[in-house]
């Protein structure tokens, strides 16, 4: 597909940022929303001097009339042709069987920000009946992590949506991939002192991203082997509950 304007949340750091600068390019319309304006700038700054043009928004996904209004105004500005569901919060929270507080901040911004987000996009794309639509889940939804429940929850919860939702989309010309990449090294899970294992820079990340969207991949999911070892964990609840439970006790809280 030709992306001529593209809307993404979550893009003050880490994969919504690389995502920002890969697609930015002369004649690419960008449409920038996250928490952050200081790094929002910085993102907007640089995306321009690639050639785009850029509008930036600071939004909480969770506000489902702002997150309606600020589509409904990119949108009226440059016809989104793709649109990321990226914003996300949860890897580096310790969530604890003592304290859903985590857990349920977690649920609302990446499961109903998200939901918000959707339905204020597919709304657009398909009165014109084309568009595709990214949703960012993770490895994590293939199975709960201690530590991690409510982020493995919510990524669950997304990709059960990406694959209910793409049929349907479909009938409407509207195309939907949902992306579930393992470890990238990004602000919310530094220095966490969990493992990591086959972690990547959001650069690469992204790069990946831009190349399997562009052949229309519904499902994309790397590296590889961490996608066949999360498999693998999550036909044999006793093995993962075991491993996991040791690299809590090394000082890991989490994906």
């Amino acid at each position: 597909m030709n992306e001529r304007s593209v809307l993404l949340t979550g893009a003050s750091s880490g994969i919504g940022r690389a995502l920002a600068l890969v697609y930015a390019s002369q004649g690419v319309t960008l449409a920038l929303a996250g928490r952050d304006m200081a790094r929002l700038e910085a993102v907007a700054t640089a995306c321009r001097a690639k050639g785009a043009r850029v509008s930036i928004t600071r939004l909480d996904v969770r506000d489902a009339n702002a997150t309606a209004d600020w589509v409904t105004q990119a949108d009226g500005h440059a016809p989104i042709d793709l649109a990321f569901v990226n914003a996300g919060i949860g890897a580096g929270l310790e969530e604890t069987a003592a304290d859903f507080g985590p857990t349920r901040m977690i649920l609302e911004v990446n499961v109903l920000g998200a939901l918000n987000t959707l339905e204020a996009v597919t709304g657009r794309m398909r009165s014109r009946g084309r568009g595709r639509i990214v949703l960012m889940g993770s490895l994590a939804a293939l199975r709960g992590i201690p530590g991690s429940q409510g982020y493995s929850a919510s990524k669950a919860a997304i990709k059960a949506l990406a694959e209910g939702l793409r049929p349907q989309l479909a009938q409407d010309g509207i195309g939907l991939s949902l992306v579930m990449p393992g470890f990238v090294r990004t602000p919310m899970n530094e220095d966490k002192g969990f493992p990591t294992p086959l972690r990547i820079e959001p650069e690469r990340a992204a790069q990946i991203i831009r190349d399997r969207v562009a052949r229309g991949r519904s499902r994309i999911a790397f590296p590889l082997p961490l996608v066949w070892g999360t498999r693998l964990l999550a036909l044999v609840p006793p093995l993962a509950d075991a491993l996991a439970m040791r690299a809590a006790r090394r000082g890991g809280t989490g994906v």
